[in-house]
């Protein structure tokens, strides 16, 4: 059941998602090479809880860290532990905020020094199919319509788009219904109505779209070694079109 969400309990949405947002302005001014991504995860539970919220991560389904911190050819739910950022690396974090009992949800993929241009493009043209997928995020749309414009974006430039993982509707819960795929047809889907929110998170692969899950349950790895990005807002269907929730 979709659960449509009042201005109000938007709003309360609104001040979750400005949480991560914050707290990736964060992440910008200090991720840097020779990091552990277990001191980045400290950074980021710390600037969480410094606004008055909760990681909505920590201990979810027993997920035992605040941030998802994925690199190059890790595609998502990356553990943070002792490894080192190098330089070169792409680092895809995503974050979650539990604040008056909404959740806000988003996921940025960062450049730590000097990136090849493969990666540049990779994480330009992932920005611009969530872009164009929240552009379609509009009243009386079909769901698919976001879908589509996600796929036809990533597949434009040659990319794999996985299709294992999905964005989601949210709220009082992480992840609530709809399900919303990065793949599919204009047409398919429920109608998008004022006061859905959704969470749209475009995980685009350099080469193929199939991915694995490795031994530790949880990190998500392209089957072909090859990069990927991650880009995601929490997005809310309103009269005048697609607002975003997760900007700072």
């Amino acid at each position: 059941m979709v659960i449509l969400k009042t201005p109000e309990e938007i709003e309360i949405m609104r001040r979750a998602g400005r949480v991560v947002a914050k707290t990736f302005d964060m992440i910008a001014e200090n991720i840097k090479e020779g990091m552990t991504t277990s001191a980045l995860d400290e950074m980021v539970e710390e600037t969480i809880r410094s606004q008055g919220a909760l990681p909505a991560f920590k201990g979810y389904q027993g997920f035992p860290a605040s941030a998802c911190i994925s690199i190059n050819d890790e595609v998502v739910h990356g553990i943070p532990g002792n490894r080192e950022i190098k330089d070169g690396d792409i680092v895809s974090v995503d974050i979650g905020s539990i604040l008056d009992g909404f959740y806000g949800d988003s996921a940025r993929t960062y450049a730590v020094g000097e990136i090849s241009e493969e990666k540049k493009k990779l994480m330009d043209v992932t920005v611009k199919s969530l872009n164009a997928g929240i552009d379609k995020a509009r009243k009386n749309n079909r769901l698919g319509a976001i879908s589509a414009a996600v796929q036809e974006v990533a597949e434009a430039a040659g990319y794999g788009v996985v299709r294992q993982l999905v964005g989601h509707g949210i709220g009082r819960a992480m992840h609530e219904e709809p399900q919303v795929p990065n793949f599919g047809s204009a047409d398919e889907g429920v109608q998008l109505e004022v006061g859905m929110v959704l969470a749209i998170e475009p995980m685009i692969n350099l080469g193929t779209h199939r991915v694995k899950t490795m031994p530790d349950g949880w990190t998500v790895v392209t089957a072909d070694g090859m990069p990927s990005a991650h880009f995601e807002h929490t997005v809310a269907i309103t009269e005048n079109g697609p607002d975003i929730l997760t900007l700072s």
